[in-house]
């Protein structure tokens, strides 16, 4: 099973969050547990190939 890590936090009574990989996606939920179904939801839509120009985060090794 793979994993990945998300950016998390509460705002009045909702729990708003990102994929760390996908930071300019951001989901929502009443819950944490819907807020992370909403996450696996974002992550499967983004690497469907189906949303052109996603962009993501890497890391760079620098000499």
């Amino acid at each position: 099973m793979k994993t990945m890590r998300y950016i998390y936090w509460q705002d009045g009574n909702m729990w708003l969050g990102y994929l760390e990989e996908f930071p300019d996606y951001m989901s929502q939920g009443e819950s944490l547990e819907e807020l992370q179904e909403n996450l696996k939801d974002v992550y499967q839509e983004l690497t469907s190939g189906n949303i052109p120009g996603v962009r993501k985060v890497a890391e760079l090794q620098l000499a």
